[in-house]
């Protein structure tokens, strides 16, 4: 192990490898999280310099907090927590699906509130420590598709708050990043990201390692404590009626 050591969920596929190579580059060990993506897992921490992977199903609250606290137990410098892991599935406003909700509320909220609530216990670090929660632009352009996926991160950004706000150590921080739309998503086809990932202020499609970059520059604690950094060229500041998604279907 070199360096001080993150723990990025869901940080063998998509977004979440690429933040877990953007902290090996800058000389942090990566403690690689998987659920069910052994493979990619094992085959990212053989490419990066310092890593090693943990398996836990985030749908397991009690499983979740177990690992938190084995970690740190573990690790003797961890310093920041990218609960960058979730599920996102399709139910609607008209009528939940009660095992997406249960799913989406599970992992979305539950499960990473409760490893924060373990970092900040009993995570030794040599400086302060950082938890960088990947939220959602929807949080602030509400729609109601995705209904059950949209209420876990509502509930995720209101734990972040929250937290913050009861932070014991001056020098901790815990920190919101909300993409908008980054990548194909759900049922996507290609062209179809390609008009949805433009319908923000700036009409531009946001690169993944743009999240990246930004986790990686919260982990230095520059902002306040509470702040949510908006990755989504100003998505966030429409009223877009339904998902960009859907939005995007016939346009392409």
């Amino acid at each position: 192990m070199s360096g001080p050591a993150v723990l990025v969920t869901g940080g063998a596929k998509r977004i979440g490898a690429l933040v877990s190579q953007t902290f090996a580059r800058a000389g942090w060990h990566v403690v690689i999280h998987y659920g069910r993506s052994a493979a990619q897992a094992e085959a990212l921490a053989e490419k990066l310099p310092s890593a090693r992977t943990v398996q836990c199903d985030l749908a397991d609250g009690n499983a979740a907090e177990a690992m938190a606290e084995r970690l740190a137990g573990e690790l003797p410098d961890w310093r920041a927590l990218v609960n960058c892991a979730a599920v996102f599935r399709a139910d609607t406003a008209e009528r939940i699906d009660p095992a997406v909700f249960a799913e989406a509320i599970a992992v979305n909220a539950a499960a990473p509130t409760r490893m924060t609530q373990a970092f900040l216990r009993h995570a030794p670090s040599g400086g302060g420590r950082r938890v960088i929660d990947f939220l959602d632009q929807k949080v602030r352009n509400i729609n109601p598709d995705f209904f059950s996926y949209t209420m876990a991160k509502a509930a995720f950004s209101a734990a972040m708050r929250m937290q913050a706000m009861a932070l014991a150590n001056p020098a901790d921080r815990v920190y919101g990043i909300a993409p908008g739309a980054m990548m194909a998503s759900f049922d996507q086809a290609p062209e179809e990201h390609e008009v949805s990932g433009r319908m923000n202020l700036l009409g531009r499609l946001n690169h993944p390692q743009e999240l990246a970059d930004a986790a990686l520059f919260l982990s230095e604690g520059w902002l306040a404590s509470g702040a949510t950094l908006y990755v989504d060229s100003g998505q966030h500041l429409l009223a877009q009626p339904r998902d960009v998604l859907y939005l995007a279907r016939g346009l392409s």
